[in-house]
């Protein structure tokens, strides 16, 4: 039997333009944990250009800074993440974890038989 499911998605935006959704979450997440924008793109499967792109989108419109560079050497380049866009981040997980059982109880209230019997 097909069940309906509630789902919803939010985004932060500055001046009205997209800044700070899921996806971008992954990639600031994925830079995070490998240390780098190179590494970020290959851990979720996207070009580097792409992985560039969005995070140069993001910092043009961002009231701070959001990465933290060392350029390329003997070593290789690295990046972290600010603490502002850390913190930010966290903001963010929690507010999708609230607005996700706001919507499950919404649905609940809405749909008291069960979403199976709709």
């Amino acid at each position: 039997m097909s069940q309906i499911r509630i789902r919803s998605k939010i985004w932060l935006e500055v001046d009205g333009q997209p800044f700070l959704g899921d996806g971008r979450y992954r990639l600031l997440s994925a830079v995070q944990r490998n240390g780098s924008i190179n590494a970020a793109a290959k851990d979720l499967g996207i070009s580097y250009r792409k992985a560039w792109s969005r995070l140069q989108a993001m910092e043009e419109s961002s009231p701070f800074p959001l990465l933290e560079r060392r350029v390329g050497g003997k070593n290789g380049g690295a990046s972290q993440l600010t603490p502002e866009i850390l913190d930010l981040m966290e903001r963010f997980k929690t507010l999708r974890i609230q607005v996700n059982d706001e919507a499950d109880r919404c649905f609940t209230a809405c749909f008291p038989e069960g979403a199976n019997r709709c």
